[in-house]
């Protein structure tokens, strides 16, 4: 055989070499090499850029196959299930619209509109039609044509949300995907056979239905359906709000930036969330007792200058806020927890000192004065500060932190004093109605340019960073989010186009043999959907600022 017409793809899973046919699909590699892999394989990354099974390989490679522990594989996974999901309602109820909504409870809420109230039998009945697509073992195929086709096609379709979409987004080319003759747009890969999806679960949820999709990190079973009622409704909320500015989807978006309207998309956003964090004061005041403000939320959610604004507002309701932070209460380095590693884990809540913090609460709302620790970072000390404080009947604390939620680390103050808000960055916007945008990907984009900027960290680092820091969050933080008295949604409606500009040059640096490259080049992509707004146009106490930089805030 000539071997012109032979590629070489060197596999990362069992370290070996082989020639395969030139044109070969992945799926066919994936064969050749008698890999075992109980849940999958689902996507590949090839030369660190993760592409799907039907993928075919022209030049020599290097291929990981991926299953579904793997973050893109449990996102092929769970797009795959959309798409089955559209089809399946598409074949029951003709003309149907799904927007696939918000992910809560461990799934997906998906808002179906068949011009009457859903019911449990509708779930059952789109179930049962999913799982027959399942079970039929249907090709999904891929197919490219031109935008200007798919723009035809989608818009015979009744699609108006990708319509936009892609005649705003300016490429020439668009891939498509096929079930047995119905068609959707994804932005990522998907699997190559329906048969693949081994497992999910639909039921009725709210007004719509809740798909669910396999644990990550157990894939025989699907996650717990833990209520989320007040996560839930900061999503109603926001759309209520997207609706005033006749605005769901990035489509819709880039039109309104194009047409000349950013600043007034920054003017309505900027004061919508003041009016929520004026209404979060006026609740903090209207309830008698409240000595302590509790504030969580993960990293990058913009708890600070949260916190910064929440304090103006307090004080326009008469309340003086005085801050601590509970990164003075982390116990001397060597008593600090251990994790599976053996590293420290200042994640943990035994990292803080909370017998001394609950200690000097206690004496402070009894009215006594109490020297407040300092913690030296360099020497991984607890000092005395010299920081003496005492509170006046008109003050209340103001304390955040990843673990202000947790109620053991205020245990021994009665609930009527503590008041808990919890923030977060909940992306609400979407791609199109049959594609989120993760949230988690916005506090990536957030925290990457400000470790940069602040900490002189590259993008790589923090994108292999951040699994770690989810870990924790998930741990720590999320258990804990529905104790909240209020909750505040740091996203702006206009903020990845204003992060977009300062993200790229910082995402293109991450170098193709790193492994990170894969995600650093998944959001690049992503970024390439949204019209980019100069951040000048914010104003300086905008919570971006906080990233971004130029705030008015001192941090």
């Amino acid at each position: 055989m000539d071997m012109k017409q032979t590629v070489q793809i060197r596999c990362k899973n069992n370290k070996k070499i082989k020639n395969f046919a030139i044109g070969s699909t992945l799926s066919d590699v994936f064969r050749e090499f008698n890999l075992e892999m109980d849940y999958g394989p689902i996507s590949v990354k090839v030369n660190n850029k993760v592409e799907g099974l039907n993928y075919r390989v022209y030049h020599n490679k290097d291929v990981e196959f991926l299953d579904i522990t793997s973050a893109s594989g449990s996102r092929a996974y769970t797009r795959t299930l959309f798409f089955v999901l559209c089809k399946a309602v598409h074949d029951i109820w003709p003309g149907a619209g799904v927007i696939i909504d918000i992910p809560v409870s461990n799934g997906y809420y998906c808002n179906i509109s068949i011009g009457r109230t859903l019911t449990e039998d509708d779930a059952c009945t789109v179930r049962s039609r999913m799982q027959q697509i399942i079970d039929a073992a249907l090709p999904i195929r891929r197919h490219e044509c031109t935008t200007d086709e798919a723009v035809s096609m989608f818009t015979e379709m009744g699609m108006c949300s990708k319509v936009k979409l892609l005649k705003s987004v300016g490429s020439l080319y668009t891939t498509y995907y096929e079930i047995d003759g119905y068609k959707d747009y994804y932005y990522g890969t998907l699997l190559t056979n329906t048969r693949q999806l081994y497992l999910f679960g639909l039921e009725k949820y709210y007004d719509g239905m809740l798909l669910r999709i396999p644990l990550r990190d157990d894939p025989s079973r699907l996650g717990d359906l833990v209520r989320q009622d007040k996560m839930f409704e900061i999503f109603k909320e926001h759309h209520r709000w997207q609706k005033i500015l006749g605005m769901s989807t990035v489509g819709d978006f880039n039109e309104a930036v194009i047409k000349g309207h950013s600043t007034d998309l920054i003017n309505v956003s900027e004061a919508l969330q003041e009016k929520k964090i004026s209404q979060i004061a006026d609740m903090i005041a209207g309830r008698k007792g409240v000595r302590v403000v509790l504030i969580s939320g993960p990293s990058s959610s913009g708890k600070t200058t949260f916190c910064k604004r929440l304090s103006i507002q307090l004080l326009t309701c008469g309340i003086k806020p005085v801050q601590i932070s509970l990164d003075d209460y982390f116990v001397d380095r060597e008593l600090t927890p251990k994790d599976e590693s053996g590293e420290y884990d200042y994640e943990s809540l035994y990292a803080l000192n909370i017998p001394l913090l609950n200690k000097q609460l206690k004496a402070l709302f009894d009215g006594e004065e109490v020297e407040l620790p300092h913690y030296n970072f360099q020497t991984g000390r607890s000092e005395k500060s010299g920081h003496r404080l005492r509170l006046n009947p008109d003050n209340v604390l103001v304390v955040e932190g990843i673990h202000a939620l947790n109620p053991e680390l205020t245990a021994r103050i009665p609930e009527e004093m503590k008041f808990r808000v919890y923030a977060s960055a909940l992306t609400t916007i979407l791609l199109d109605t049959h594609n989120y945008i993760p949230t988690t990907d916005n506090r990536l984009l957030r925290r990457i340019i400000r470790d940069y900027k602040y900490r002189g960290v590259s993008a790589a680092e923090t994108i292999r960073r951040w699994p770690s820091v989810r870990a924790g969050e998930n741990k720590w933080i999320f258990p804990y989010q529905e104790n909240a008295d209020a909750m505040f949604n740091t996203a702006l409606l206009f903020e990845l186009a204003v992060i977009k500009s300062q993200a790229e040059p910082l995402l293109e640096q991450v170098p193709e043999n790193a492994e990170e490259h894969a995600e650093a080049y998944r959001l690049l992509k992503f970024l390439k959907y949204i019209a980019p707004i100069p951040y000048r146009q914010l104003p300086p106490t905008s919570l971006l600022r906080e990233f971004l930089g130029g705030s008015s805030f001192k941090y």
